[in-house]
């Protein structure tokens, strides 16, 4: 029997007894001489058959070949001969699947405690990888822990009738574990806290049987002490009792087994820092409440569950929910579970919100057991909670929550009489529970998602939402006497959620927004859908008719039923003989027509024409036939009603507007659908539109439909030409067409009506998209003459009209000016597909790329509104052309530019808003370039070219001496430096230094400090491969960062300044004369650094010279700081303190005593210098606390004091034993005093 849980785990020592160390093989094991003498040909008890050499028990358990039976067996055999010998491979099976290398000898387990074996174990542990066999991937690995698992589960089931009771077995093996898993190594923490949970599993089940076998035994034994004393067999009782008292001792060496196991691993483990550890406890308590509930389930051990509900980590929270599902499963269980419900019930509702879907949806399936076992225990409050969640976009969860609503609301059906005739339509059971859910839509509020409603009750409830005969029923016949008839909301919804089963059922696919792609169906959903498309068909071919009738004035009923005939099965028409209800349709759909102006529902009859206008089946040519005198009459009453309505001199008045609107609706609305080309609707439509802006006061809404039938007529040609044998006849109309109308279009764009300018607009890109050079592609070569590209001054007036239509603000909207936000909403979206369209142009390269410039100036401004659609063009238009889009990206910069200075004037503040903000946008743009420099290094290059070019085109208006006009303009591209690859820093400083001059170089005054910061970027990180060590000192904010630089060591700033000499030599040189584009190919290379030293290089002595006498700086180093003597690490600041004129003089004469000992030395060894450009990085590392102290003095961002403990070496960390369990990191301040009342 084992030690009470209290005592220390290292009290209880390992018995001596042999071990069979492993060879260098690893799987080849030898013996090893021990007092029991030679070792038996034999290990772990187990015989391999294919006569292969012994495999140790670990090998045997992770190849999972052998039947784990017979492993056992094997095993326990060896244990009964040698039980210090088996029970040491036990041991080291334990140690190996925690994957530790080191292997427990009979010397350490003679004299060794548990913690010396287990600290030695430590030590003998690989560090250097933090794998372990139930962590490791692959195949095989994912396998060993099932098999683990099974073998501790057959070996105690083996073992349960003679030798778990021996008082060594179980005693060691708790013992192993219980320290094994207080150990601070995650890999034996882990492994034995598995291990230890399910031999308590084991355990259990054990201890359930003798529970039975003694409830058996002592049934017995009433029944023979109750009989009569000459029948009663007193030896049986006697036998019984023996039995009974025998029965009763094992159960209580199980108890303490149990009890040592969850007192020393449960308890700790279940607050381990590791969420894979708290969860193989929560899952293990789980089954032991549900496999002997008579002993664990009461509160003592439900608490564990419930605090750990709050656990941090969802794969904690999970296991909590599947543990108690498994217990509300069992209705008999429900009285003891009373109290923990009404305590947690709070918890688990809250967690139908869990941020982890997987966690969301079995706390909903949790609720739904809770409400299935009892009903009273869920308040409306709780059960509302769960319902909206039928509209969640993620599918699982909104299936759990259908199935809670399907339990809660419609439970309770009306049970039919045996033997009656079984009521159909509004007399069947289903009625009232399709009346709940017709209820329960228009209560949710949330009129636009009965897809999502129907969605979600499909698996639970799909027999309910498939009585299409019931509903249908509801809204044709009469209600009953004192049956409540339903009101025209609840018709309207119970016509929508109708629909929706029926796209269901004939999709079977899931609404957009909940789809995760198509999903290959099988078989029998084959024919699920199969039966219920011709079930549908059948009904509503007779149905839909008379309900078209029954609401043939109510524009949303008739939209919703006039989409039901695009998921018939036409054949069903034919093969049923329904022909005369296909006629009834056919006259609903036209009177339908005639009665309504609504653009949803004649396009719904469009649709619905479309849909049985089919060749494939028979009813073709009598849908055709209805279908087109239908439009012969739309057009023949068209052309009447314009010739009128154009007449000259005479005034039209509002019924003749109507009138035409009507009729043009009708035929815009079928033309959409349907080609009808051969009723020559583009003359009188153009007609129309010339008279429009000829005149001007043409009514907006027929202007509208105007251009969009016309747009229809040109589409409908180009599908014509596209399809056809492209003759040369149909090709110059086509192309005569399309071009007037896109004039048209252009002058409509100047309308006075927004609305009427809008739809030119969307047009007129729909058609430029269409007819661009793209149409050639794919082998259609033979539309070249139909390219149509626009001219400069059509693009113009495209992007005028975005400027002014879209990029505006709320308050100057027309259409937000209305306080409704749903208004609001509506005008950013038609706003937001306004840009799209133009973006399309410019992707699509219709219109030039560099008039992106004006949108994409536009991206900070208007993020919130047009951020994703600006970076998506942005996006394409880099993967078109790089050097392009780079151009375009410094041109948008540039004109902005050129805006605040036209704004603020020349003298403008670099600090002012205007400024920060286009530096910021720079910044923006730079990081849409991402981390390969290789693939946008070309771009990167031209950018700064340009750039360059921008801030010294423009002379300073002050004269000669004076900074340029733009020169600030550098300050902004600065912001791309750090995209530049380092031999391109030099190319690009090269190229800069032609545009300086001389006195350039010497100016320190603040109106120059945009140059010498952009100097300064090019030159860090430019001479070496090494980062600055302050490099990531930059400030937070995001307008105005100071840059802090490393300034050049002696060394390097001899190297850089060689590189740069006076114009006058450069000229001398033809290298200068390069173009830029040889120049950024040319670039130069780093040479590995000699072992000689140049005759400009300074040594240390000279240095701490230097900082005696003072800095000598050349034009490098920009701003003064004061020398350091323990490092050579200086940043440039970003405002520079005032300088006195002695400090300036002092500088200039340095800098050209510097360039004339540059010019000897490179005359001297021109290529000795050439070498000592790479760089000393010996010295980087700063070495002085002091000056440590110095630099966080500059940092903006606040700095935490970390008091580290001092360094062990691995024994002393052995026996370090912390709590890894923090109840604030896992749970909230409440649950964790909750905690302490509740224990």
């Amino acid at each position: 029997m084992i030690a009470a849980p209290e005592l220390p785990s290292d009290i209880m020592l390992f018995n001596p007894l042999l071990i069979s160390l492993p060879s260098q093989g690893g799987k080849k094991w030898k013996k090893v001489t021990g007092e029991k003498g030679k070792g038996a040909g034999r290990m772990n008890g187990h015989y391999q058959e294919n006569g292969m050499e012994n495999l140790m028990l670990f090998e045997v358990v992770k190849m999972g070949k052998s039947a784990m039976q017979s492993v056992v067996d094997d095993w326990i055999e060896a244990y009964k001969t040698d039980r210090d010998m088996a029970l040491l491979d036990l041991i080291n099976f334990f140690i190996q699947c925690s994957g530790c290398k080191g292997v427990v000898s009979g010397e350490m387990f003679r004299n060794m405690q548990n913690s010396e074996i287990i600290r030695r174990m430590t030590e003998e542990f690989d560090e250097d990888s933090g794998d372990y066999p139930l962590t490791m991937a692959g195949p095989l690995w994912k396998k060993f822990k099932g098999s683990f698992c099974e073998f501790i589960a057959v070996l105690v089931r083996q073992c349960q009738y003679s030798i778990i009771y021996d008082e060594y077995l179980m005693d060691t093996v708790i013992s192993l574990l219980t320290g094994l898993s207080d150990s601070q190594v995650r890999a034996f923490r882990h492994t034995s806290t598995l291990a230890a949970m399910k031999l308590m599993t084991a355990l259990v089940n054990v201890a359930l049987n003798l529970s039975i076998n003694m409830d058996n035994t002592q049934r017995q034994y009433e029944t023979e002490r109750n009989k009569m004393v000459a029948k009663r067999a007193n030896d049986r009782l006697e036998l019984l009792l023996q039995k009974r008292k025998e029965l009763q001792e094992n159960q209580d060496e199980i108890e303490n087994m149990m009890n040592a196991i969850f007192k020393g691993v449960f308890v700790h483990r279940y607050r381990d820092a590791i969420a894979e550890i708290r969860a193989i406890t929560i899952e293990e308590i789980g089954m032991w409440m549900k496999l002997y509930s008579d002993a664990f389930l009461n509160d003592s051990y439900l608490k564990y569950v419930g605090w750990t509900m709050h656990d941090k980590q969802g794969e904690v929270r999970l296991k909590c929910l599947t543990a108690l599902q498994g217990l509300y499963y069992n209705r008999e269980l429900n009285t003891r579970l009373e109290l923990f419900t009404s305590r947690f019930k709070d918890r688990i509702v809250s967690m139908t919100l869990d941020k982890e879907y997987d966690v969301a949806v079995q706390a909903i399936k949790l609720l739904t057991l809770v409400l299935h076992s009892t009903d009273e225990v869920l308040s409306p409050e709780d059960c509302e909670s769960v319902y909206h969640l039928v509209y969640s976009a993620h599918r699982p969860v909104a299936i759990a929550a259908g199935e809670f609503l399907f339990k809660k609301l419609f439970s309770t059906r009306e049970p039919e009489e045996e033997g009656a005739p079984k009521r159909r339509g509004r007399q069947s059971p289903n009625a009232n529970l399709i009346k709940t859910t017709v209820f329960f839509f228009l209560e949710s509020e949330l009129h636009e998602h009965a897809a999502y409603l129907v969605d979600s009750l499909w698996e639970s409830g799909a027999d309910l939402l498939k009585d299409w005969e019931c509903m249908t029923s509801l809204l044709l016949d009469d209600p009953v006497p004192g049956e409540e008839a339903l009101t025209d909301r609840q018709e309207t919804a119970l016509i929508e959620i109708m629909l929706c089963t029926v796209r269901q059922a004939a999709e079977c696919h899931p609404p957009i927004g909940r789809g995760t792609g198509k999903r290959v169906m099988t078989a029998k959903e084959k024919k699920t859908q199969l039966d219920d498309r011709t079930r549908m068909t059948e009904l509503f071919a007779v149905t839909l008719p008379p309900l078209l009738a029954k609401y043939s004035i109510d524009s949303e009923k008739v939209t919703n039923l006039l989409q039901l005939p695009q998921f018939f099965d036409l054949d069903i028409y034919t093969t049923g003989r329904l022909e005369k209800h296909l006629e009834a349709l056919l006259r609903q759909i036209r009177e339908i027509v005639e009665k309504h102006t609504d653009t949803e529902v004649l396009e719904a009859c469009s649709k619905t024409y479309h849909a049985l206008c089919n060749e494939e089946f028979t009813i073709f040519n009598r849908v055709d036939i209805a279908r087109s005198q239908l439009v012969d009459e739309l057009v023949d009453k068209f052309n009447r009603l314009l010739e009128d309505f154009l007449q000259e001199g005479e005034e039209p008045d509002d019924d003749d507007a109507y009138q035409v609107l009507s009729t043009l609706k009708r035929i815009t609305a079928f033309h959409n659908a349907h080609d009808l080309s051969q009723w020559d609707l583009f003359s009188s439509n153009f007609k129309l539109l010339n008279t429009g802006i000829e005149n001007g006061d043409m009514p907006e809404q027929i202007v509208v439909h105007a251009l969009q039938c016309t747009h229809y007529v040109v589409l409908w040609y180009l599908a014509k030409v596209s399809e056809g044998s492209h003759r040369k006849e149909d090709m110059v109309s086509l192309r005569k067409q399309m071009r007037m109308f896109c004039l048209m279009c252009q002058r409509y764009l100047t309308n006075v009506n927004t609305t009427v300018k809008e739809q030119a607009f969307t047009i007129l890109c729909d058609v430029l998209l269409v007819f661009s050079h793209q149409m050639v592609s794919g082998g259609r070569e033979q539309l070249e003459p139909l390219v149509y590209s626009p001219d400069d001054s059509l693009q113009t007036e495209l992007l005028s009209f975005i400027l002014h239509h879209v990029f505006i603000d709320q308050d100057d909207d027309n259409y937000g000016q209305q306080d409704d936000e749903a208004a609001k909403i509506e005008a950013l979206h038609k706003r937001r597909n306004l840009l799209a369209a133009y973006c399309k142009l410019i992707i699509y390269n219709v219109v030039e790329m560099n008039t992106g410039a004006d949108i994409f100036k536009q991206y900070m401004r208007y993020y919130n509104d047009y951020g994703d659609i600006i970076k998506e063009t942005m996006s394409k238009t880099r993967q078109i052309d790089k050097i392009q889009c780079a151009k375009t990206l410094i041109l948008s910069l540039q004109q902005l530019f050129h805006e605040m200075m036209s704004e603020l004037g020349t003298g403008f503040d670099r600090s002012s808003s205007a400024f920060c903000g286009i530096k910021e946008l720079a910044r923006r743009f730079s990081l849409t370039f991402g981390l390969d420099q290789v693939k946008t290094r070309d771009a990167i290059a031209m950018l700064h070219k340009d750039g360059i070019e921008f801030a010294f085109k423009e002379p300073s208006p002050q004269g000669e001496g004076n900074p340029p006009l733009h020169l600030a303009f550098l300050d902004i591209l600065s912001e791309f430096s750090s995209k530049l690859m380092r031999q391109d820093k030099r190319t690009v400083h090269m190229y800069l230094e032609r545009f300086m001059t001389f006195q350039m170089a010497l100016q320190r005054d603040d109106c120059w400090l945009p140059l010498i910061s952009y100097r300064n970027s090019l030159q860090a990180g430019g001479d070496d491969d090494t980062m600055s060590v302050v490099s990531g000192y930059s400030s937070r904010g995001s307008s105005v960062r100071s840059k802090k630089t490393k300034a050049a060591t002696p060394t390097t700033a001899v190297a850089a300044a060689k590189r740069r000499l006076p114009e006058a030599e450069e000229s001398s040189s033809s290298s200068t004369d390069m173009s830029w584009q040889h120049q950024s190919m040319q670039t130069p290379v780093m040479m590995p650094s000699p072992h000689l030293t140049s005759t400009m290089m300074r040594g240390p002595g000279d240095m701490r010279g230097d900082a005696k006498r003072g800095r000598d700086d050349s034009y490098i180093g920009v701003y003064a700081l004061p020398s350091d003597s323990h490092t050579q690490v200086t940043w440039m600041l970003a405002q520079r303190q005032q300088e006195e004129v002695r400090q300036q003089q002092e500088r200039a004469m340095n800098y050209a005593k510097l360039r004339t000992n540059l010019q000897q030395a490179i005359r001297r060894g021109t290529g000795l210098m050439e070498e000592d450009e790479e760089p000393i990085v010996e010295d980087v590392m700063m070495s002085s606390e002091g000056r440590m102290e110095d630099l966080n003095e500059g940092m903006d961002f606040d700095t935490m004091d970390i008091d580290l403990p001092p360094s062990k070496n691995r024994r002393e960390r052995s026996e370090l034993k912390p709590d890894y369990f923090d109840p604030g990191s896992i749970m909230d301040e409440s649950v964790s005093n909750f905690l302490l009342l509740y224990s």
